[in-house]
């Protein structure tokens, strides 16, 4: 078990902190979704946590453990065969909840080789992320041969991805999930510009990421910045206001990339899918992405 849990430490990291900026979060009883079922490492008759009785003191508890058994192991005081034993040492569901956590990830998520990055996009954390299930793929497919298709950004807060990650990205305009407005309509709102996105994700563009605490990892760094490259159908339905996309079907729209930012002083420049070389850009890093996911 430690040695699945050991593949691709930076995917791990990740799904971790967005767990725990769920778990963290004045939402958590929203977005803590799904909430995590383990069963009692001293009892298989029982559930340690049930999401029948959620206890989200107890679930902050926890990942404040996963996630200095991490930076134990970032720092060199512990290997990978020795986590499972370590974590236990800080509470006896750290290792069980990072399984959980790893485990119900349903995204097709992996880190990109520096040479196969986009460059434009400023950020060492650059991952090829699928999210979407084979059936909703499918259904985009048929729509992109009918329609066409083109790139677009879609911000949200890092709080938000636990649940995306393991459901895919939902029109939640007029529903409980709904964080901001819909001035334009109902769908899942994207924008050709990179700086309109992150605008979504509380953190604007231009702005500097404040000093980070928490860690050499990223599942214990503190205010990150994540920004997906979605696919996204141009069928008629698909409504542009400027720099605000709205698609009101869910299946028109499949993410292909993310980005996580966490330095100190970072800043990114604004980017616009529509403009010839990012486009470009985008197009190459596609394809290597193709080459990556086959192997």
């Amino acid at each position: 078990a430690a040695e699945s849990i050991a593949t691709d430490a930076s995917v791990v990291d990740l799904l971790i902190a967005m767990c725990n900026s769920a778990a963290t979060s004045n939402r958590a009883q929203l977005i803590l979704d799904p909430y995590p079922s383990i069963v009692d490492p001293s009892n298989s008759q029982r559930f340690a946590m049930d999401p029948a009785k959620k206890d989200f003191d107890q679930v902050k508890k926890i990942m404040k453990s996963i996630i200095s058994g991490r930076e134990e192991l970032v720092r060199g005081r512990c290997s990978y065969s020795s986590l499972k034993e370590v974590l236990d040492n800080h509470n006896r569901l750290a290792f069980p909840l990072m399984q959980w956590i790893v485990a119900t990830n349903r995204a097709y998520i992996v880190l990109i080789p520096e040479d196969r990055q986009l460059k434009s996009m400023n950020t060492k954390y650059q991952f090829l992320l699928i999210s979407s299930p084979p059936s909703k793929e499918a259904a985009f497919q048929r729509a992109k041969a009918k329609d066409g298709s083109t790139f677009a950004f879609h911000g949200s807060s890092i709080e938000n991805w636990h649940s995306i990650m393991r459901k895919g990205l939902i029109n939640a305009s007029g529903t409980k999930f709904q964080l901001h407005g819909a001035a334009h309509g109902s769908g899942i709102y994207l924008s050709p510009r990179s700086g309109t996105s992150f605008g979504y994700t509380n953190r604007c563009y231009g702005q500097t990421i404040s000093k980070q605490e928490g860690g050499d990892t990223l599942a214990g760094k503190l205010n990150l910045t994540c920004i997906a490259l979605c696919e996204v159908v141009t069928s008629k339905d698909l409504r542009k206001s400027g720099d605000i996309w709205v698609c009101p079907q869910s299946d028109h729209v499949v993410t292909r990339f993310f980005f996580v930012y966490d330095q100190v002083g970072h800043q990114t420049t604004d980017l616009n899918t529509q403009e010839k070389d990012f486009k470009k850009e985008i197009t190459y890093a596609i394809q290597l992405a193709q080459k990556l996911k086959k192997n």
